[in-house]
């Protein structure tokens, strides 16, 4: 199996709502948030985790395809060649396979230096950890009024901020370009209607990817087909 070269694309992901990812509490002094975002262990700084937009765009691949275990729920784990999920992703617990190696790499996705230093300054005028923190109660169905019990505070990076991409795509001789190429992109177009990070159902985690390039040329999710050399 020859590896022929690597397909780049590269972005900007865009909070259109808060985003919650959850990270440990380990690192939160005592008396501090009960349920925060992750954050690099130096900085404190929020990222995107590669895993987190590569296990989305896998989860919402496979359910356009009905390529999962309807049995246990678990990932696909066919092995088989024209199967995108696994040629791309790689079968799940499937380690003895002849589909090669795993197509799709993505990076963690850090701050944009704008972002960086807007968080920055917000800390030092507002003293936020780089974050906003919101607070969530249940309604009781008796009254109709939210319930004197059951809050809950969590943390999350503000709407509107905005993170760099980078997916790198192998491709080797054989694998039909174009097609591994365009599933990615429809693995992110699926994520721009759905959402990444926790409570997607209540508003949490709405994404844009902007400012596309596909190896240095400009591209658009939104246009009816990327044309794709």
């Amino acid at each position: 199996m020859k590896l022929k070269r690597h397909r780049v694309i590269r972005g900007i992901i865009r909070c259109e709502t808060g985003l919650r990812i959850g990270g440990t509490k380990d690192a939160i002094e005592i008396g501090g948030m009960d349920n925060p975002i992750i954050r690099h262990p130096i900085t404190g700084l929020p990222y995107v985790p590669g895993s987190s937009i590569k296990g989305r765009m896998r989860s919402l691949i496979e359910l356009k395809n009905n390529k999962f275990n309807h049995h246990s729920g678990e990932p696909c784990n066919c092995a088989q060649g024209n199967c995108p999920v696994c040629r791309i992703f790689g079968p799940h617990k499937a380690p003895n396979h002849s589909l090669g190696p795993t197509r799709l790499i993505v990076r963690d996705a850090m701050l944009t230096e704008e972002w960086e230093a807007k968080l920055k300054e917000a800390q030092e005028e507002k003293g936020i950890y780089f974050a906003e923190i919101k607070t969530e109660n249940w309604i009781d169905r008796r009254t109709g009024r939210a319930a004197d019990k059951g809050l809950r505070t969590q943390e999350r990076v503000p709407a509107g901020t905005e993170f760099k991409m980078e997916l790198v795509i192998r491709e080797f001789e054989g694998d039909g370009d174009r097609h591994t190429v365009d599933t990615v992109l429809d693995g992110l177009r699926l994520i721009e209607k759905e959402y990444i990070g926790g409570s997607g159902s209540r508003g949490y985690g709405k994404v844009t990817f902007q400012q596309l390039m596909l190896d240095g040329a400009s591209i658009s999710l939104h246009e009816e087909a990327v044309k794709v050399q």
